[in-house]
C-alpha cells in the first residue's frame, strides 16, 4: 500500500463512525488483567493516553478500570462519536507520530488496533517522551481467528473481491520490532475469546473496515450482498460465533 493509500484508509473511518462504534468487537477483561501484569502497575489511578482512540471502545474500558484516560484521535468524525457516547472523556486531536502532550505526563500510552497507522520511527520516541520513568507503551490487536474454516473462507472471498483487503494477524510481531530495536524489554500475551453476533452485525463490522470504507457505496453493496449469501448458506440460523485472537505487546520505559 502506498503512502497516499495508507492515508486514505486511515481517514476513511469518520463517515462510518456510528457503524464502527456499534458493530466493532469489544475486549475481554483478561486483556486488561494482562496489561496490568505486564506494565507492572494497576490501571486504577494511572494517567493513560489512548492514541488512535477512535470512538472510544477501548478508552471506555480503560476508564472503567479506574484509569484517568485522555483520548487522542485525528478523525473529527470518530472524535465526535466518542464525545457523544462518552462526554466525560477528554479528547484531543492528534496522531501518534506527533503527540500534543507534555514530556513525562503519562503512566501508560496505549494503542488499541491503531499502532499500524503510525510511523514507528516517530511514534515510539514520541511515546517514550510522553511516558514517565517506568511507564509503559502498550499495543494490541484483536483479529478474527483464521483457524476457523469459515473465517479463512471469508478471507479468500474478500481478498478476491476487494483491491485493498488486508489482514494484520499474520504480521503483528513486526509491529513490536521497533520497541525491541530501542532496547526496550517487550512483554507479550496472546488471548483467545469469542462473541456471538447476527449476520447483520457481522456485515456492519465488515463495512466499517477501511478496505470497505474507502470504496463508494455502489462498489461495497454487491460484495456485502454476496457475503451475506455465503454466510447464510453456512449459518442458516443467521447467528455467527466469531473467534478472536488478541495479541498484546507491552514495553516499559526506563525507570530513570
Amino acid at each position: 500500500m502506498t503512502d497516499l493509500q495508507q492515508q486514505a484508509h486511515a481517514l476513511s473511518f469518520g463517515p462510518v463512525a456510528e457503524q464502527y462504534d456499534a458493530a466493532r468487537p469489544s475486549y475481554p477483561d483478561a486483556l486488561f488483567d494482562a496489561l496490568e501484569r505486564l506494565a507492572g502497575r494497576p490501571l486504577r489511578g494511572a494517567d493513560v493516553v489512548d492514541v488512535g482512540a477512535g470512538t472510544g471502545i477501548a478508552t471506555r474500558l480503560l476508564a472503567a478500570r479506574g484509569a484517568r484516560v485522555l483520548a487522542v484521535e485525528p478523525s473529527p468524525g470518530m472524535a465526535a462519536r466518542l464525545r457523544a457516547v462518552s462526554p466525560d472523556v477528554p479528547v484531543v486531536k492528534g496522531v501518534g507520530d506527533e503527540l500534543p502532550l507534555h514530556d513525562g505526563s503519562a503512566d501508560l500510552v496505549t494503542y488499541a488496533q491503531a499502532f499500524h497507522w503510525t510511523d514507528p520511527e516517530r511514534s515510539v520516541p514520541e511515546a517514550l517522551r510522553v511516558l514517565r520513568p517506568g511507564g509503559a507503551l502498550a499495543l494490541w490487536w484483536n483479529v478474527k481467528d483464521r483457524a476457523a474454516d469459515w473465517i479463512a473462507a471469508q478471507e479468500r472471498r474478500l481478498s478476491a473481491a476487494l483491491p485493498s483487503y488486508h489482514f494484520y494477524g499474520s504480521s503483528l510481531a513486526a509491529f513490536a520490532e521497533p520497541l525491541a530495536a530501542r532496547g526496550l524489554e517487550v512483554g507479550t500475551a496472546r488471548l483467545r475469546w469469542e462473541r456471538q453476533v447476527g449476520v447483520d452485525s457481522h456485515l456492519a463490522d465488515l463495512g466499517s473496515r477501511s478496505y470497505f470504507a474507502v470504496l463508494p457505496a455502489e462498489r461495497q453493496a454487491p460484495v456485502l450482498a454476496a457475503e451475506r449469501e455465503a454466510l447464510l448458506a453456512g449459518h442458516p440460523d443467521g447467528v455467527l460465533t466469531e473467534p478472536y485472537v488478541l495479541d498484546l505487546f507491552v514495553a516499559r520505559a526506563p525507570s530513570a
